[in-house]
């Protein structure tokens, strides 16, 4: 029975072993001198599904050089860049994205995303990204609150698209509705920088953790999802605290109770009492074992 049939229709991680592979080749892209955003999504997809082996990770490499080599030879500015690939991806290859996806695991990993052609903003946008990069085009993530975009061109003559919507040139009064609908605040200069590869890869990971999070049973999800954010070089110091809550939850009462006197060490020198409260929780789990 393959993963897809399992509960939740979503796939499920590799054996220990595997994922322990996934996990340090993971570590050592993400801290490389110029961390390669396909190779370390790719790696994410491999920590979640365990159907995806060394083959499946070079055919997902293969593909997106494939479509790469259909764009046209510099097909001009930003401009005729973001048609290109409107052209390419959103019409004559149907990469889109629509309110299903978001309740589905396989919508954050690259491999499938390439495979369905459906997938969240972020990784739809990964595609863009990497499909344009490889033909030359000057090309990076935006990360817009809510929603993730991408960009062509330096700040003076950005032009944004949209890969959930199949690749739609945005106007600067769409950018500003989307920011709008997700925060109620104006748009600022700020959120249209380029996006750095390791923050892109952390938010995909905080959309698996957040998929996670309302199932449950599917706590092996957000254990992964966690474990790959905590070797990122920068990430949230709360992760440690998350992991240790779901050994814990998982039935690993002693590493979940050394995770958590770790955390506890680890905020004493800013907040004693919540130190307090987390050594209280460690012996709590500890107690469990009786």
């Amino acid at each position: 029975m393959s993963g897809y049939e399992l509960a939740m229709g979503a796939p499920c991680p590799p054996p220990p072993e595997r994922s322990a592979e996934v996990l340090r080749r993971f570590a050592e892209e993400a801290r490389g001198e110029r961390p390669d955003l396909s190779a370390l999504c790719l790696l994410v997809g491999a920590a979640g599904d365990g159907a995806l082996d060394e083959d499946g990770l070079d055919a997902a490499q293969m593909e997106l050089d494939r479509l790469a080599g259909e764009l046209p030879y510099r097909p001009g500015g930003p401009l005729a860049w973001a048609r290109a690939l409107c052209e390419l991806l959103g019409e004559r290859y149907g990469f889109g994205g629509s309110a299903a996806d978001y309740q589905r695991l396989d919508s954050s990993l690259l491999h499938e995303v390439l495979r369905r052609r459906r997938g969240l903003p972020i990784l739809l946008s990964v595609v863009w990204m990497e499909v344009a990069r490889r033909a030359g085009a000057p090309v990076y993530g935006v990360a817009l609150p809510g929603h993730f975009v991408v960009g062509f061109g330096p700040a003076g003559e950005q032009v944004l698209a949209d890969p959930f919507d199949g690749g739609r040139v945005l106007t600067g009064a769409d950018a500003e509705l989307l920011v709008a609908g997700a925060t109620g605040a104006p748009l600022k200069p700020s959120m249209l920088e380029p996006a750095d590869p390791l923050d892109v890869v952390l938010r995909i990971l905080n959309n698996v953790r957040a998929w996670a999070a309302v199932r449950p049973e599917r706590s092996d999800v957000a254990l992964w999802a966690v474990e790959l954010s905590l070797v990122l070089p920068s990430h949230p110091a709360r992760l440690r605290y998350e992991r240790a809550q779901l050994l814990v939850q998982r039935g690993d009462f002693v590493g979940g109770a050394l995770e958590l006197e770790a955390y506890a060490d680890l905020v004493s020198v800013v907040d004693e009492s919540t130190a307090e409260q987390v050594r209280g929780q460690a012996q709590a789990a500890r107690a469990l074992l009786n």
